[in-house]
């Protein structure tokens, strides 16, 4: 991890992070978006999928240094799956493997604008934060 003044806050948003999107992803579709037949939700899915480990990767590449990002992407890979095994698990979910390889693709997209120069933003953030505080 980054050198972090709140470390432990950060730690606890991740939790809190992981924890929300395990929540949407297991309770039913119809409880967060409206039960419209013109919507293609199939295609809106996998967007969701992509765009939302694209986030956790540009979240946690915020917090740890550039020789741990293998570890995220192996960690949110792992999420990924336990996220499908868990929808497989419930009856009005399904687990896809196109959920998965869009889950990859976020994660892709976001080690590499990591690796371009986003990663490490928390300790900016911080440092930001701390001057508009005084």
């Amino acid at each position: 991890m980054l050198e972090l003044r709140y470390a432990r806050a950060w730690g606890l948003l991740s939790i809190v992070c992981l924890a929300l999107v395990m929540t949407a992803t297991v309770v039913p579709a119809d409880w967060l978006w409206p039960d419209d037949p013109s919507l293609r939700f199939d295609l809106h899915d996998k967007w969701l999928h992509g765009l939302t480990f694209f986030g956790l990767a540009l979240w946690f590449c915020g917090q740890f240094r550039p020789s741990s990002y293998w570890r995220i992407a192996v960690g949110l890979l792992a999420f990924g799956v336990l996220i499908e095994i868990v929808q497989r698990a419930v009856s009005y979910r399904s687990a896809e493997l196109l959920d998965l390889a869009a889950d990859l693709a976020g994660i892709v997209a976001g080690m590499l604008l990591a690796v371009a120069g986003a990663g490490g933003w928390a300790p900016r953030f911080e440092d930001w934060l701390q001057s508009k505080l005084g």
